[in-house]
């Protein structure tokens, strides 16, 4: 992999042993997240009848079965890469409900008050900021516990 691309690789295990308990926190909060949103996606297709919707229902239930494999992918790997993956989902899943809610999509236009819009929102919002700092985490650096000493000034040894 070349140079400029490093970074993706990078996970929790290159930070202080503090930073890579909240990198792993957070890559399975964020992970977590996704699932949920799965979850929810899942029974609005299943329980709420989005899976009669033309196009829409394959969507919902395509996002829900996308999201359960990335989450769970997410919380295994741990790495920038999976953390950006999954801030693209929960992007992408956004911006299909505010499409969706403002324009119409496939011929369909839901609502902000659909079941479950505002808490999948929220999960949303949660997932794209946890995994943000995930992948935040793994390019943090702890201060090295060493001082750096400077040599004695000249005027502090001339009079000693």
């Amino acid at each position: 992999m070349g140079m400029k691309t490093a970074f993706l690789t990078y996970g929790p295990a290159r930070t202080s042993p503090a930073l890579k308990v909240a990198a792993t926190a957070a890559y399975v909060i964020g992970g977590v997240l996704l699932v949920w949103s799965a979850y929810v996606h899942f029974h609005l297709w299943q329980s709420v009848g989005y899976r009669k919707i033309p196009t829409i229902g394959p969507l919902f239930l395509l996002q829900s079965i996308g999201g359960l494999a990335l989450g769970l992918l997410v919380i295994a790997v741990r790495r920038v890469w999976a953390a950006i993956l999954g801030v693209g989902f929960a992007l992408s899943t956004m911006v299909g409900f505010f499409i969706s809610v403002h324009h119409g999509l496939f011929g369909f236009k839901d609502s902000s008050a659909a079941p479950y819009a505002h808490e999948a929102l929220i999960i949303e919002i949660a997932t794209i900021a946890v995994l943000i700092v995930a992948g935040a985490l793994c390019f943090a650096r702890s201060a090295s516990p060493t001082l750096t000493r400077t040599a004695p000034s000249k005027r502090a040894s001339a009079g000693a």
